[in-house]
């Protein structure tokens, strides 16, 4: 099983793609930690509405992933065949429809946030600081999708480090900015939440101006006359749109279904979805490492099978996997030693201390289960264009396995939000049951760059 380890080649591959996505994750994992510790100052209140207003966000950032990720299955492979065109032509694509969807977010964010908010929650005061924050953020909408788009494909064509440069100057921006306009530092007004709002609009547009201008200066495959970019036939469209389109239900239903999870635990109480958002920063920390592999893993995938190496591909996912899983292992060790240290961190009352003592112990528990899923997931069945039946076992494990278990334990039996937050985990375990079987039978790869 671990007799890969001494294949030095695999390695360098390997790490070239995954340090930089996971230095990536690393500073955007910390910086919002420190966004929640600073708003944390100002009550669970504030937590609980930025918290809450980010759910919006988060559902739009996941259908930007299900899309860029399922054209990126294309551009990774076109990159395996040295396909430059087509390449661009997929970005094209990409564009347009990120720019749709960014479009629809921004309409309802600014023009409808307390009714949008109404839907996790019935405190009126967590409404209405969250509404000043969501109609601000709402305009950064539109820039994050191109963002998202030019970040998906230089990462399949293995120009990672650029999409690095870009992502963590506009998140030390984010951080800087929204400290001097949270607390009013050098002579900028207090602004409070209104200020974090501010601070990360102009963050996200930093992201796509830097991401431009690396992508000419550097000479990158995208660096050509934009308009070639839209320069594809409708043929060629629809059959990406085949790929993509599951892709993209996938991780809206999947967003869909963590948001109503969100939904349950804030009826639970302010201090049980403020918990649920420092748990989740945490979370986002302890899953760096593992954003890293399993992005790496995506991309040396779809670039074996671009270029027919297909016993490849499946024996790059084992290994992934293998040392995902045992990385997680000891990641979960590190999370429940470092629980009252997190808690002394914020200013949380005693029930929501406890709730985030508990809530870290459930994810740490449960930490290796969800590597398995997304190594496969991510690295087999996406970046192979499995992507339909991805779709379904999605759907269902959320919807008939999650979302049933999350309401059962919040309305029915009434539990603590940690124990909701572990019966919501047995979807992930029916995943990957399925995930594995599927991986096995090596039906998920295909190579979609065939016509």
């Amino acid at each position: 099983m671990f007799s890969f380890l001494k294949d030095k080649s695999f390695f360098r591959e390997m790490l070239t793609i995954a340090i930089p996505i996971s230095f990536q994750q690393l500073i955007n994992a910390s910086l919002n930690m420190i966004d929640v510790l600073m708003i944390g100052q100002l009550g669970e209140t504030s937590i609980a509405a930025i918290g809450l207003s980010n759910q919006v966000f988060f559902v739009f950032v996941l259908m930007l992933f299900g899309l860029t990720s399922g054209m990126a299955i294309f551009t990774a492979q076109f990159w395996g065949k040295q396909d430059i065109p087509s390449i661009q032509k997929v970005f094209g694509m990409s564009v347009v429809t990120a720019s749709l969807i960014a479009f629809l977010f921004t309409l309802t964010a600014t023009l409808m946030p307390r009714a949008v908010l109404g839907f996790y929650t019935e405190d009126p005061e967590v409404i209405e600081i969250g509404a000043r924050y969501l109609s601000i953020v709402g305009f950064s909408y539109i820039p994050v999708a191109l963002a998202t788009s030019y970040i998906a494909v230089l990462r399949s064509v293995q120009f990672i480090k650029l999409t690095v440069i870009a992502t963590v100057s506009a998140l030390i921006f984010k951080t800087t900015a929204g400290y001097l306009l949270i607390f009013g530092i050098g002579g900028f007004p207090a602004l409070g939440v209104t200020g974090a709002a501010i601070g990360t609009s102009l963050a996200w547009g930093l992201e796509l101006v830097l991401l431009i201008l690396l992508v000419y200066t550097q000479k990158t495959p995208l660096a050509a006359n934009p308009l070639t970019f839209f320069q594809f036939d409708f043929s060629f469209f629809t059959r990406v749109l085949k790929t993509v389109t599951p892709a993209l239900l996938n991780e809206m239903f999947w967003a869909l279904g963590i948001t109503t999870y969100n939904a349950v635990y804030a009826r639970i109480g302010t201090d049980a979805i403020a918990a649920i958002n420092v748990n989740a920063t945490i979370e986002e920390l302890g899953f760096v490492v593992f954003m890293g592999l399993g992005n790496a893993c995506a991309v040396m995938v779809g670039n074996r099978i671009g270029a027919g190496r297909k016993d490849e591909a499946y024996e790059t996912v084992r290994r992934v996997v293998v040392i995902g899983v045992s990385a997680a292992l000891l990641v979960g060790v590190m999370v429940i030693a470092m629980r009252d240290v997190v808690v002394r961190l914020y200013e949380l009352s005693p029930s929501g201390a406890h709730n985030v003592r508990m809530l870290m112990l459930m994810m740490a528990l449960t930490l290796w289960i969800r590597m398995f899923n997304f190594s496969t997931f991510i690295g087999a069945l996406r970046a192979g264009g499995d992507t339909r039946f991805a779709l379904i076992m999605e759907i269902s494990s959320i919807w008939l396995i999650g979302v049933p278990a999350a309401y059962i334990g919040g309305f029915v039996l009434h539990l603590p939000v940690y124990y909701v937050y572990l019966m919501v985990m047995l979807e992930e375990v029916a995943k990957a049951f399925v995930s594995g079987w599927r991986f096995k039978s090596r039906k998920w790869i295909h190579d979609v760059t065939q016509a």
